[in-house]
């Protein structure tokens, strides 16, 4: 039970959190339909019981009421229905909307420094995050704790309503309903289907994960004649799932025709004991009907608890899944400031990668006054955009002191979502105006082009900026860059893949809306480091050099740079 209660504590925490009230009062209406169930099917029998022995006697004919168990019967009829009604709504409305609360908190908790680029490793994973495992979570309110609420509370109605009759059959018949009820579903099936029901979640994912590398590599796998083989993976994995879902179904057959002979005993006993109460005079025999059908009525709910019991495994796996991103904090702490009159002082600072025990930066010591320019220049992998990492707050360092004041980073790769221009500009500032996107996009040399298209800036764009040119797409970046008021501006290679006469416009325009700011610019291009005042020579993550414009060594190390 431990491991039950670990599990889904965050997410029982979320579930509070954003609608307490909706899910307390589905799961209200939940047990009052039921209960109201219970005493409409009880007075019912004893109704129908009590007219048939009046209906023996002139005498009792005449003296026997049959308005007011008439009335309470129609009363009992509209509260269940109207219940149902509003337990439907109460219910399905309040696990949307948490569900719809819980992708917002995971986007939040993806989009954390560092989860992304780990997230980027397993695309798959990302994926069934955001849809199965969400999916999955709606079973623990709607077929867990709903259930299970409404299963204690037709237990409780059904035993004080049999109390009355005889105290020990009321104890008894609770006792043997709640224990049965509960430990079938969860106790047997639960620990039975959990390891199957993980088994099947792990096969869906892997079947998910190896068609679309197939569907978006599949020139690559005929290339390297790799096709069949995963054609192989994709038929080893969905007949992993088939076994699973094979044992699944055996088990909630098997749960089923257990519960059935439970019952079935269970309302035997029941049967014996009203009958046995009702030959001493202990009860009347419409009271008897009355407590046979109340304990007909309280099994019912017992049944939906199967349902969630072989749910139990794969919600358990997603809440754990899922757990840890909802653990990270909503916000970074941010960096020291620094001394007045500077964009960023690093002392003594070394970064690690995560996973790894090589520093990607080691013994940095570093400053840059306030609009001042810094071209980082060295070999891949030597640390230039574990550097940019740093300042933007995506790499903790380990050791040393980072000051800097807040960044807006340029990647080298352009991410354009499929929305239109203006929902991929809102990203950077979503407070802008008209003809504040209007003034980024002339800024970016861009807004010329988007002008002529039929809708504007409410061109719909495609997966990845689909419909725009790789220049276009690189203007929309830096436009969305100069929508973000920072005084620091970090660019890793930020005209790579564009022609010479595009990434000079890009660079001219890039320098005169940078005026004022401060600017750290990763290449291993001349024309990007040639707008810089100083550059930095880094090598294997230590800066061996650092030059100033005017300099001899500004020039040898322009120099070492690829020519435009």
């Amino acid at each position: 039970m431990s491991f039950f209660v670990a599990d889904i504590r965050p997410i029982l925490r979320l579930f509070l959190a954003e609608r307490r009230r909706a899910l307390l009062l589905g799961a209200l209406l939940s047990v009052a339909t039921v209960t109201a169930g219970i005493a409409l099917l009880g007075l019912s029998g004893w109704f129908i019981t009590a007219t048939s022995l009046a209906g023996l006697s002139a005498a009792a004919a005449m003296t026997f009421d049959v308005f007011a168990p008439a009335a309470g019967i129609r009363l009992l009829a509209i509260i269940r229905t109207a219940a149902r009604y509003g337990e439907r709504l109460a219910t399905h409305d309040a696990t949307l909307g948490v569900l719809a609360a819980l992708r917002e908190r995971l986007f939040r908790g993806f989009a954390e420094p560092g989860a992304a680029r780990a997230l980027l490793h397993r695309p798959a994973r990302l994926l069934f995050r955001l849809t199965a495992d969400i999916d999955a979570l709606d079973s623990l309110y709607l077929r867990i704790l709903v259930p299970a609420a409404v299963a204690i509370g037709a237990a409780l109605a059904a035993s004080v309503v049999l109390g009355l009759m005889h105290p020990l059959f009321g104890l008894c018949f609770g006792l043997f309903l709640v224990g049965a009820g509960f430990g079938l579903p969860f106790l047997i099936a639960g620990r039975t289907a959990r390891r199957h029901a993980r088994r099947r979640a792990h096969g869906i994912e892997a079947l998910r994960s190896r068609t679309i590398d197939l569907v978006v590599g599949q020139t690559d796998l005929l290339m390297a004649g790799r096709l069949e083989a995963q054609r192989g993976a994709i038929a080893a994995a969905d007949s992993y799932a088939a076994r699973a879902d094979d044992r699944l179904n055996r088990a909630e057959a098997g749960l089923t025709f257990s519960f059935g002979i439970v019952s079935t005993l269970l309302l035997t006993g029941s049967l014996l004991a009203v009958a046995a109460l009702a030959e001493t005079k202990a009860i009347t025999a419409p009271v008897a009907a009355l407590g046979l059908l109340v304990a007909f009525a309280a099994v019912e709910p017992f049944a939906a608890l199967r349902r969630g019991a072989l749910e139990l495994g794969r919600t358990l796996l997603a809440a754990r899944r899922i757990a840890p991103w909802l653990a990270v904090a909503d916000v970074t702490e941010p960096l020291a400031t620094p001394l007045p009159g500077y964009a960023f002082s690093l002392a003594g600072v070394s970064a690690f990668h995560e996973n790894s025990a090589v520093p990607a930066l080691q013994g940095i010591d570093l400053v840059l006054k306030q609009g001042e320019r810094l071209a980082v220049i060295g070999s891949s992998g030597a640390g230039k955009s574990s550097l940019l990492a740093l300042l933007s707050q995506e790499l903790p360092a380990r050791t040393g002191g980072v000051a800097a004041m807040t960044a807006t980073l340029l990647a080298q790769r352009t991410e354009l979502f499929e929305d239109s221009l203006r929902g991929n500009l809102a990203l950077a500032n979503p407070d802008a105006g008209e003809a504040g996107l209007r003034e980024a996009l002339a800024a970016a040399g861009l807004l010329a082009d988007v002008e002529i298209m039929p809708r504007g800036l409410d061109t719909p764009l495609g997966e990845g900026g689909l419909g725009l040119s790789g220049g276009q797409s690189r203007r929309l970046a830096l436009a969305r860059l100069f929508l973000r008021d920072t005084p620091l501006w970090l660019l890793d290679e930020p005209t790579e893949g564009l022609d010479g006469a595009t990434a000079r416009d890009v660079l001219q325009r890039l320098s005169a809306k940078a005026a004022g700011r401060s600017l750290v610019i990763a290449t291993h291009i001349r024309r990007e480091a040639a707008i810089a005042d100083r550059v930095a020579v880094i090598e294997g993550g230590r800066i061996s050099e650092i030059s100033r414009r005017g300099e001899a060594a500004f020039e040898k190390a322009l120099d070492r740079l690829r020519p435009d």
